[in-house]
């Protein structure tokens, strides 16, 4: 199996520690079969670290809307210049409930991808000191 890039394997909801094995199981828009696997199917990472380690990634969902929504809301007034407001509430709504299920897959994936890169790199420094 080939390993990706870091950028690529985000991009391919991979694991952030192998970029081989999958984070998540089913279509993202599948209402029956759609979840995240506990462990990493290659290498066994642990994806959820502790109890609650997902509550986080709210916030990273929230930026993910609100960036949405302001681009959205800025590409409408540019297209259409109207002024009235209800369309721009009705499309930026529609927006932002069609890209929930991307939000909420990539914003856990920020969310790995920055923890477990970064403690990779705290264990790494932490297993080059010695004491002498």
């Amino acid at each position: 199996m080939p390993r990706f890039d870091k950028v690529k394997a985000l991009i391919n909801c991979r694991c952030p520690r192998c970029r081989i094995g999958r984070v998540f199981v089913g279509n993202p828009y599948a209402l029956k079969k759609r979840r995240v696997n506990e462990i990493c199917p290659y290498c066994g990472q642990f994806f959820e670290i502790e109890p609650g380690y997902f509550y986080a990634a709210m916030y990273i969902s929230y930026f993910m809307i609100m960036f949405e929504g302001g681009l959205t809301g800025w590409l409408l007034f540019e297209i259409t210049k109207s002024e009235f407001i209800g369309h721009y509430l009705a499309v930026i709504l529609l927006v932002t409930l069609s890209l929930s299920p991307i939000n909420f897959r990539y914003s856990r994936l920020i969310l790995l991808y920055s923890m477990i890169l970064s403690k990779k790199k705290t264990l790494l420094a932490y297993s080059s000191f010695t004491l002498s």
